[in-house]
């Protein structure tokens, strides 16, 4: 089996679509069409189905998806490693963050990394906490960065940052007008939620519990995909909401969101760095955490 067709029909599968791994390896579609035939004849088995405009691997698909994928790491490890024998640092490195830290912490840290290791090249997924703790599992992201603990036995976690939820409201809120309310004044009031999976609801949701809030109770008015679409809907005066500090620090800065207070309760959030047990890490997931760790020490030092 070739290692260029075994990459070409990882991205059919990671993309679900011919066209869109064509533009992510940069052939024709025709071209990544003659590496599946060709796959497909090697190993005597129909490996992906296509249903119209949807593209899904079959059961055998599926098996060699996982093996392809351990593959292609190993390949990329021996690069990596040559080229660290020669006193360099190149090649590939997929991170995962789930919405807060990819936005808002590993930006920087990868900008002075690349300062570092111009030769490396950084893919930075960013999606929900479920999401980046599955593609850990997977593979497909070697390290990640996500906002509660996953309940899976096949990872390990380790807290690296900090950050807080606020309640936030638009300027013209009545609240505005009080630095604190009560916690039980949330109940009637139009809510904004992240959607399921989200670190932030996550996070939120236990800790409302733990002081006794139920937030299946909450008026939900909107559920939403991301940080910066709750963001901007409070904004809009479509409910309050709560969200991370770091998000909102601008907005509370020039005023055009408000903080208020909630009596009695913090909502404190770590940030965890996620990895797969047992797996090695590549010489260049080993170095950027090393920088990770001490963007993180500087932090708490400040």
């Amino acid at each position: 089996m070739d290692l260029r067709r075994l990459e070409v029909f990882c991205k059919v599968v990671e993309l679900g679509s011919f066209t869109k791994a064509a533009d992510a390896v940069l052939l024709s579609q025709p071209t990544i069409s003659e590496h599946i035939r060709t796959l497909e004849e090697t190993l005597d088995e129909r490996l992906i189905d296509r249903l119209g405009r949807e593209i899904q691997p079959t059961p055998a698909g599926k098996i060699l998806y996982k093996y392809a994928r351990r593959i292609l790491r190993l390949k990329e490890e021996a690069v990596q490693a040559l080229a660290f024998y020669r006193g360099e640092l190149a090649g590939d490195l997929t991170l995962g963050a789930s919405t807060i830290p990819g936005t808002y912490i590993l930006p920087s840290v990868i900008g002075r990394f690349k300062q570092r290791y111009p030769l490396t090249h950084i893919s930075l997924k960013i999606s929900g906490t479920a999401d980046i703790a599955q593609a850990v599992i997977d593979g497909t992201c070697e390290i990640g960065l996500i906002g509660s603990r996953w309940r899976d036995g096949r990872l390990q976690f380790e807290q690296m940052f900090a950050d807080e939820l606020v309640l936030v409201v638009p300027p013209d809120h009545p609240w505005n007008e009080t630095k604190r309310i009560p916690l039980q004044a949330l109940y009637g009031e139009p809510f904004i939620d992240r959607q399921r999976g989200s670190g932030t609801r996550m996070v939120m949701t236990r800790i409302l519990e733990e002081h006794g809030f139920e937030p299946s109770k909450l008026h939900v008015v909107a559920e939403m995909g991301t940080t910066e679409a709750v963001r901007q809907s409070v904004k809009a005066g479509i409910g309050v909401s709560i969200l991370s500090r770091l998000a909102v620090s601008e907005d509370l800065r020039w005023g055009t969101l408000w903080e208020v207070g909630l009596e009695n309760v913090r909502f404190q959030r770590p940030f965890y760095l996620v990895q797969r047990k047992l797996r090695r890490l590549s010489p260049i997931a080993e170095a950027f955490l090393e920088d990770l760790k001490a963007s993180a020490a500087r932090e708490q030092a400040c």
